[in-house]
Formats: C-alpha cells, structure tokens, sequence
C-alpha cells in the first residue's frame, strides 16, 4: 500500500509533493506502520523505483526473448517495450526518467542502474559482433551513450519535446541503436588492423 501511494504521488505531484505525511495519508495509514517498513522517505522511493525497473526490466527480457535470433527485432521489442511501458502509464516514466533527478538517493539509484545497463548492452553487443580485443573500450563507450541517449530521448519524448508518432520514435531508435553498434564494431575492427 505504501509503494502504490508513493508511486502514486511521485509520478503525479512529483518529488516535492512526496512526503512521510503525504503517502501515509494516500495510502490511510499511520505513520507508524511506515516506519515498521521503510527507514525513511528516500528508502521508500528507491523501493518504488526499483519495482518499476524489476518490472520493465522483466518485460523487456521477456519481449527480447520471444524476438527470436534476429539483432533488429531484438532492439525493436526493446524498444517497443521501454515506450509503451512508460506511454501506457506515464506516471512510469515520470518516476523513471524526471523525479529520479529530484532526489539524490533516486539520483544515485539511477546512476546504478545505468550502469548495470550499460554492461548489459555493451554484453549484447559482444555476443553481436564478437568479442573485442583486449584494451579496447570502444563497445563500453557506444553502450554509455545508448543507453544514456534512450533515456534522454524518451523523456524528450514523453514531454512533448520531439513531437513524432509512437511507432517512429521505435522505428528510429531502433534503427540508431544499431547504427551506434555497427559503428562501435567498425572502430574496434579498424584499430584492431592498425595494431598488426
């Protein structure tokens, strides 16, 4: 009940209309039982947060795997899924992509989260193209702004902020998501020949 209130909150009144008092009385009950729950307000948020990220995240595999073999059908259920999971409910995409900003716990916990994607794409990429020579950094580089891109592109475009239809912005990104990666594979194979 107190996530659901949380969730709630955060993804309608934002971060500063999420307080103690605030969740406590959206979800009718004592502060008492808050405090049997969570230590303080940012535990609370991290928990609402990392549900969202569980649950998308759950998502996402599941719509890669049924995908098939297939590079660019993988990135475009990815794709499809990230936009219609926060699309469909844009209080997700509120909590996910703006009032983790707000918050520097919520902050830090997406920086983390961040990162494990980012060794998660740049994994894909490898088992992609292949793995890449020793020193090479290339494939980390192009999965950072990946994944950093597609955060910022879909809350530009949850805000209005690029103004395209919903199957163009999945069209286009999956199309630059494997653009960046056959380029990231194109430098790492250019400089592996100059090293001979």
């Amino acid at each position: 009940m107190l996530l659901d209130a949380a969730f709630e909150l955060l993804g309608t009144e934002g971060w500063s209309g999420t307080s103690v008092r605030a969740v406590c009385q959206r979800a009718d009950l004592n502060p008492r039982y808050f405090y049997e729950s969570f230590e303080d307000l940012d535990a609370l948020l991290i928990a609402v947060y990392d549900r969202l990220v569980e649950e998308l995240g759950q998502q996402v595999l599941d719509a890669v795997a049924a995908a098939g073999d297939d590079s660019r059908e993988r990135v475009r259920a990815a794709m499809e899924t990230i936009v219609a999971f926060v699309d469909d409910d844009r209080r997700r995409g509120r909590v996910l992509y703006v009032e983790a900003l707000g918050s520097e716990a919520l902050n830090r916990r997406r920086i983390e989260t961040s990162h494990a994607l980012v060794a998660l794409v740049e994994r894909a990429g490898a088992d992609r193209k292949g793995e890449p020579p020793p020193g090479e950094h290339i494939g980390t580089v192009a999965a950072a702004i990946l994944v950093g891109g597609s955060g910022e592109l879909v809350a530009a475009w949850l805000d209005g902020r690029i103004d395209i239809p919903r199957e163009q912005l999945i069209d286009d990104s999956t199309e630059l998501f494997l653009a960046v990666g056959d380029a990231a594979a194109a430098i790492a194979a250019r400089r592996t020949r100059r090293r001979r």
